[in-house]
C-alpha cells in the first residue's frame, strides 16, 4: 500500500459521520412530538417512583396520569419508529406508576 492510499484511507476514517442518537430518522424536526416523548418518559419515572412511596400518592398518581395521557397523544402524532419504542417506554412506566400511587390511595 502506498502512502497515499493509506493517507485517503485514514482520512476518509476520520471523516466518516458519527453515528448520533436521534428521535428523527426521517431527516425533519419533531419538536412537539419529542418533548412529549421525554415527558412521558420522565413523568412515567418519577411516578414509578413515587408511587412506591405511601405519603405521595397523590403527586404519583397525577404524574402518571398525564404522562399516559400525553404519551397516547404523542403515539397518535408519531411519525418515526424511534419516537414510538420512547414513547412506549414512557406510556409504560405511567401506567406502572399510575397504578402503585392509585393502590396506594390515589388521588384521595
Amino acid at each position: 500500500m502506498s502512502e497515499a492510499q493509506a493517507r485517503t484511507e485514514s482520512q476518509s476514517r476520520t471523516q466518516s459521520p458519527a453515528r448520533r442518537l436521534s428521535l428523527n430518522t426521517d431527516g425533519q424536526r419533531h419538536t412537539l412530538i419529542n418533548a412529549a416523548a421525554v415527558y412521558a418518559v420522565a413523568a412515567g419515572a418519577v411516578s414509578l417512583t413515587i408511587g412506591m412511596i405511601n405519603t405521595a400518592h397523590v403527586a404519583g398518581s397525577v404524574l402518571g396520569v398525564t404522562g399516559f395521557l400525553v404519551g397516547m397523544v404523542a403515539q397518535m402524532m408519531s411519525v418515526t419508529r424511534p419516537e414510538r419504542i420512547v414513547i412506549v417506554l414512557g406510556i409504560v412506566l405511567s401506567f406502572v406508576g399510575m397504578g402503585l400511587a392509585l393502590a396506594h390511595g390515589g388521588f384521595g
